[in-house]
């Protein structure tokens, strides 16, 4: 297995569970499996990735400085460029023999927000909320099949109470406010909601549909760092999709090559992920994590109970995810009074390990490279507020 410079990464046998590289291992297996499992048994088999050493190092000594080798927490993170797809970097602080499969949290409120202002909302749009949300009827929440979904007896509560207020587009995904997403995602449509993330890259780890249910924009879907990154990285490249690509070509013994050329297409409005990329950019600038070297945009992630915890981001050129959580089960083993790579925390979020991560993985790939610009929104059409105006 060679990295994308043709080195050596290590022998490539099928079994990942002694490699030195089990993520990358497991996700090569994967994609030779849907490629075609006669792969696996051919003999002389060369496969060269996507991978950048000098980007899987950055990653991987991230990774291992907040967290240990031996802590049962599982940490991952991915590394993909924005408008190709090639994944450069996967690393983990040990084997994710099932997966890094955890429930995404609120790094999936950008996907309502991106469905809200592609539907006309604007900046400023936003609604009274207050700390509680119950679906007011049975109708609220329809899936993609028309199914109803809502849950009338179902609250949900934001982690940090705000009393009664107007929240906008923006100062609701700034502030991750639950209440906010949750009639956001009711007035845009659940199955749009759903759709918007599917065509961005969001896929469920375990190669299911994602289940759509009220609280889809609050993150309960299980997904990989694989397809989070990619769905940011969609983002990045201001709406264009890319498949996922950690093999760019195969050779056998015989000397046949088989090569794997990114796959894209535009499946969002240019103007539409500049809007989004320009409330993800305030989001940044206003954490800790601000300040990787170049113009960024990210949104942590948390989720319930502190079960598990994400940080995801891009520049123009890099797209990246982390995700945290225990393998032992996050139900069970929620992230409250813990310590993690010596460290003790009273809980964990997106700001503490998973962004600290990012940030460390980003500002190192970054240095030395040339800092390309966002697009600035269009404020005469995403400024101000449309048809969700504060009150008077």
């Amino acid at each position: 297995m060679l990295d994308v410079d043709g080195t050596v990464i290590e022998e490539f046998s099928g079994d990942c569970a002694g490699s030195g590289h089990p993520y990358l291992c497991r996700q090569v297996r994967k994609r030779l499996l849907a490629e075609d499992p006669q792969l696996l048994t051919r003999d002389g088999l060369t496969i060269r990735t996507t991978i950048d050493p000098r980007l899987q190092r950055a990653a991987q000594r991230a990774v291992d400085a907040y967290v240990h080798r031996d802590d049962p927490q599982l940490a991952a993170q991915v590394v993909i460029v924005p408008g190709e797809g090639a994944v450069r970097a996967m690393a983990t602080n040990r084997d994710p023999a099932d997966g890094p499969a955890f429930a995404q949290g609120t790094t999936a409120m950008p996907y309502a927000l991106t469905a809200a202002l592609a539907a006309g909302l604007r900046y400023e749009d936003g609604f009274v909320v207050a700390d509680e949300y119950r679906a007011p009827r049975f109708s609220a929440f329809k899936d993609c099949a028309g199914r109803l979904v809502a849950d009338t007896r179902m609250a949900v509560h934001n982690r940090k109470e705000g009393g009664t207020r107007f929240v906008t587009l923006r100062s609701g995904t700034r502030d991750a406010v639950n209440t906010f997403h949750m009639q956001l995602q009711q007035k845009v449509g659940l199955c749009e909601v759903v759709k918007t993330a599917e065509r961005l890259g969001l896929r469920s780890a375990a190669g299911e549909p994602l289940r759509e249910f009220e609280t889809f924009a609050l993150g309960f879907n299980e997904v990989d760092p694989i397809s989070v990154a990619n769905s940011y990285a969609s983002l990045a490249a201001r709406g264009r999709f890319c498949e996922p690509r950690v093999i760019a070509e195969i050779r056998d013994g015989s000397g046949a090559t088989r090569s794997f050329p990114p796959h894209c297409v535009q499946v969002l409005d240019p103007a539409v992920a500049d809007a989004v990329t320009g409330v993800l950019s305030d989001v940044l600038a206003r954490s800790p994590l601000k300040g990787v070297g170049h113009e960024a945009a990210g949104m942590p992630g948390m989720g319930d109970a502190s079960r598990t915890a994400w940080f995801a981001g891009y520049t123009p050129g890099l797209a990246s995810a982390v995700s945290l959580g225990d393998s032992r089960g996050p139900l069970r083993h929620p992230m409250v009074d813990v310590t993690i790579g010596g460290r003790h925390y009273a809980h964990m979020d997106g700001t503490s390990i998973p962004g600290l991560i990012w940030k460390k993985a980003m500002s190192k790939a970054l240095r030395g490279t040339q800092e390309t610009r966002f697009v600035r929104p269009d404020t005469e059409r995403f400024g101000g507020c449309h048809d969700a105006c504060p009150p008077p």
